[in-house]
């Protein structure tokens, strides 16, 4: 039950940690973690996963609620509040035995249970360049935002990678494209 608890207050924290942006870049990262390739895309190489994200989306590497990295759009107009991101969270599950299907189940249930208004849309399992994973598609309510989510989850050597893409419902149309553009570059080592 303890376990259960923290996956889904981890899954909350990811899923929805949009609300709480920083619009700071991260002066921390390191020339060579980050590099420019073809056609406007960085790459961000880190120890165990590497990811492409556009170059006019803003890195942050604070760890800001746990997170290995968050990548935010621009605001598009004074009205617009919200940046939609992109973030990756990794959760240590070393000792807790649990295995994707296991980490597939918590997570449904914390959906469903522990978000405002939280609606499970998609639940599937993917396979993309030998990598299994899972992908979920989400609406919930944060405060003001009414957010729609997707996420993709691995397990790997009792770790599991959390990715998510948060946008405003009435965003998501616009920047699914771009998200799951990122979302696909994403690849373990």
């Amino acid at each position: 039950m303890k376990q259960m608890k923290f996956l889904g207050l981890a899954i909350l924290l990811i899923s929805l940690t949009a609300c709480g942006q920083s619009t700071k870049k991260n002066e921390a990262t390191k020339e060579n973690e980050v590099t420019t390739i073809k056609n406007g895309w960085k790459n961000l190489n880190e120890n165990g996963y590497s990811i492409q994200y556009p170059e006019n989306w803003d890195l942050n590497k604070s760890g800001q609620m746990g997170m290995s990295f968050i990548v935010l759009s621009r605001l598009t107009s004074e009205q617009d509040k919200f940046k939609e991101n992109v973030n990756l969270m990794i959760q240590n599950l070393t000792g807790q035995n649990i295995n994707l299907d296991k980490y597939v189940q918590i997570s449904e249930g914390q959906i469903s249970t522990m978000l405002t208004n939280g609606k499970l849309i998609e639940s599937s399992r993917q396979n993309e360049n030998n990598s299994e994973f899972h992908k979920f598609i989400y609406t919930a309510d944060q405060g003001i935002y009414k957010l729609k989510t997707e996420q993709y989850c691995w397990v790997k050597n009792e770790k599991a990678y959390i990715l998510t893409l948060s946008c405003e419902i009435d965003q998501y149309e616009k920047y699914k494209k771009i998200g799951e553009q990122i979302l696909n570059s994403f690849k373990l080592n």
